[in-house]
């Protein structure tokens, strides 16, 4: 394969986020405090007190947790998109009530909406279209969308970003990153390093996210790929150029319901499980052929359309890997497929960009990692949606690095609990120092493995007795279309 990354024929141009004043930060962060504390502190006080010893009922706490993300907007409607998609991870309380965070972002006046429109346009919104409904049908953490009708008759959806909503974000980044850096360094927590990686992502995304122009060439770009390769059940909306520029959007109105409304799906009498496999198949064969994906394919992002077909929108962030990872990816799936020398390949490239550490954090020597993630991995990958959890996996890691450092995540006792405190701040540390953590590498990684949480959300819902590679003839040939040398299949499968 090539050493230049697939991924370089996407060119996105990203927009520098404001220096937010001090005071600003201050008064940021004391809002964050105060809302905090009236939505969740009683029930926080209250779950504190009748914690059990290794827990914390988290179900008091659900709803004003969500609502305050949502108050306060901005990135952390983000996270919250993170955590309706990932019940997995979060456990299904917490997905199911943040589901919201998908697509109802705090709403913008439309005297707003309207003057950012004319101002990117140059003329009167009644010349730019026939029809412009004033409610929204989707507002997200950076954009709203409006429902409206050009005078030639089509009906298209107008994207507009969200005023100041650059100024919010860096404000948000500007007290939220150094908060995690401490928490992290002091902990080590894994899911205080993942909100960091989280953090670092979304300043490079959302620089990239709030200018338009990036989306439109992402939508032509993927729009064409997904013709190219014949996934006929899945739809890129087309732009408009004409009604387009770095704050508008203007694209075909795609009229459909959320690929996780159950009782709509079932009303209409939808069949998903097709179009999802379709989908699945097309992300692996975009990210294999070109290094590239759609980096946030949420539900809120999937519409079943009334012909049965699957729409996919918001591209606004798109993944691009570099040649290291998107190598890194291919001799993953070529070692799942059968390819045994690709679990020492994939172990090397993680130990040359997290250093020799990672080694000392797992207590394993190269083979023994090698052999670690084939055991981790391969079941994520072929066993069906019903059957995988990515929290298990993350479970299997932590508790890997507990018995080789001696610690538990339930310890009890003050001393026990400083022990763990101990190990883990010193496996961050070495973890820093290797280097890896927010490089190009990292981030890439980060991305796809939050795509793979996203598949197992519906997977479950549609795809429940299938695997994730559930057509390995269909990967092999990619794979070896890519280079790669995969024995053939058993007559068995």
């Amino acid at each position: 394969m090539s050493t230049q990354s697939p991924s370089s024929r996407l060119i996105y141009t990203a927009r520098e986020l404001p220096v937010p004043r001090r005071r600003e930060v201050a008064a940021r962060a004391a809002l964050m405090g105060t809302v905090f504390a009236r939505r969740c502190g009683p029930k926080l006080v209250r779950a504190l007190a009748h914690r059990r010893a290794d827990s914390i009922n988290l179900k008091p706490l659900a709803r004003p947790l969500r609502e305050s993300f949502e108050e306060l907007g901005g990135t952390f409607v983000k996270f919250g998109q993170v955590i309706a998609s990932s019940p997995g991870i979060f456990g299904e309380l917490l997905a199911d009530e943040f589901r919201s965070c998908l697509d109802t972002g705090p709403l913008v006046p439309l005297d707003e909406v309207t003057a950012v429109i004319e101002r990117e346009l140059g003329r009167p919104l009644a010349e730019l279209f026939a029809e412009f409904d004033p409610e929204p049908v989707g507002r997200a953490s950076i954009a709203v969308v409006h429902r409206a009708r050009r005078h030639d008759g089509r009906e298209v959806a107008v994207k507009v970003v969200r005023p100041d909503i650059d100024h919010i974000v860096a404000t948000d980044l500007a007290v939220m990153e150094p908060v995690a850096s401490f928490l992290a360094k002091q902990t080590g927590d894994q899911f205080v390093t993942a909100a960091r990686q989280q953090l670092d992502g979304l300043r490079l995304q959302i620089g990239e996210e709030i200018d338009l122009r990036n989306e439109a060439r992402a939508l032509d770009y993927f729009r064409e790929l997904t013709e190219q390769g014949g996934f006929d059940l899945v739809v890129v909306p087309a732009v408009h150029h004409d009604l387009s520029g770095e704050n508008v959007l203007t694209m075909d109105f795609l009229p459909g319901t959320a690929i996780d409304d159950l009782a709509d799906v079932e009303r209409r009498g939808l069949d998903p499980a097709p179009v999802i496999d379709q989908l699945i198949r097309g992300f692996f064969e975009m990210t294999i052929k070109w290094g590239t994906f759609h980096g946030d394919i949420h539900a809120g992002n999937l519409l079943l359309l009334p012909d049965g077909r699957i729409g996919v929108i918001d591209w606004g962030i798109v993944g691009r890997l570099d040649a290291d990872t998107h190598m890194f990816f291919v001799r993953m799936l070529a070692a799942v497929c059968g390819d045994e020398t690709g679990w020492a390949d994939v172990t090397g490239y993680l130990v040359r960009h997290y250093g020799p550490q990672l080694r000392e954090a797992m207590g394993m020597n190269d083979e023994q990692l090698a052999q670690f993630l084939r055991m981790m991995i391969t079941p994520i990958l072929l066993k069906p949606f019903g059957q995988i959890s990515f929290s298990d996996m993350m479970n299997v890691t932590q508790i890997q690095m507990e018995n080789t450092h001696g610690f538990s995540l339930k310890a009890s006792s003050w001393r026990d609990i400083i022990k763990r405190i101990r190990v883990q701040r010193r496996l961050q540390r070495l973890a820093e120092e290797g280097g890896g953590i927010f490089s190009d590498f990292d981030r890439g990684n980060f991305l796809l493995g939050k795509q793979l949480m996203y598949f197992e959300r519906y997977g479950r819902l549609y795809l429940a007795d299938r695997a994730i590679l559930s057509d390995k003839p269909f990967l092999i040939r990619l794979l070896r279309e890519a280079g790669q040398n995969i024995p053939d299949l058993p007559a068995s499968e």
